[in-house]
């Protein structure tokens, strides 16, 4: 059977330019597309893939917090990310959400074949000028940031409201009170020592929660 891929990317050409290259191959199919995280999630569930490709800046739940959900949810699933930026941080950060290969853009429809044939033998890949984030001692290197200091659901409210989302909004997002959201957003003022929205955006940017259009 092929190897079922689902390509998520919020550039039209980058999905149609993965999907020729992959559809070339005799034991790969695509067998869908998104164009941000949270239609990714939905689309994994329904599709089931074996493989994705996830674009990891996205104006609508990046890459890596849709990685992380896709591992949570189906750990079966081969994630490999697509970036422009490829610092120390960002790579840390999408393999410890379960990514499983991380590719440059610019270099991608030389080595998404590769990545693919990698995964599904269960191993990592990573493109040329890529550090693989592991040592012997310790494994896996974990980046020390103020990120690190909030649970999954802090995660989801410092997205959501950077993302625009009112605390209604995100109240109905989570189907709980808006008491409760306003309990998660005075948490993130009191761990990362942040009182207002720009200044949250910015952090977010720093930190790749959110990413300025490619």
């Amino acid at each position: 059977m092929p190897v079922r891929i689902l390509i998520v990317d919020d550039h039209a050409v980058v999905r149609e330019g993965l999907r020729t290259i992959l559809q070339a191959q005799g034991d790969m199919e695509v067998v869908g597309e998104a164009m941000d995280g949270r239609e990714a999630l939905n689309k994994a569930e329904v599709l089931k893939p074996d493989v994705v490709f996830m674009d990891i800046s996205m104006s609508t739940l990046n890459g890596i917090e849709a990685t992380r959900m896709i591992h949570l949810r189906m750990p079966t699933v081969r994630v490999i990310i697509l970036s422009m930026h490829h610092t120390n941080e960002y790579v840390i950060r999408a393999m410890q959400a379960g990514a499983r290969a991380f590719l440059l853009k610019e270099s991608a429809s030389f080595s998404a074949v590769s990545a693919v044939h990698a995964v599904m033998r269960g191993r990592q890949y990573f493109d040329v000028g890529i550090e693989a984030p592991h040592n012997k001692r310790s494994g896996l290197v974990s980046p020390k940031t103020p990120l690190e200091s909030l649970s999954r659901r802090e995660r989801d409210t410092l997205q959501l409201v950077v993302e625009g989302n009112t605390n209604a909004e995100i109240a109905e997002i989570f189907k709980v009170s808006t008491k409760s959201v306003e309990t998660y957003r005075s948490r993130l003022v009191l761990k990362l020592g942040i009182s207002n929205v720009p200044a949250l955006v910015i952090f977010a940017l720093q930190h790749g929660v959110i990413s300025l259009p490619e």
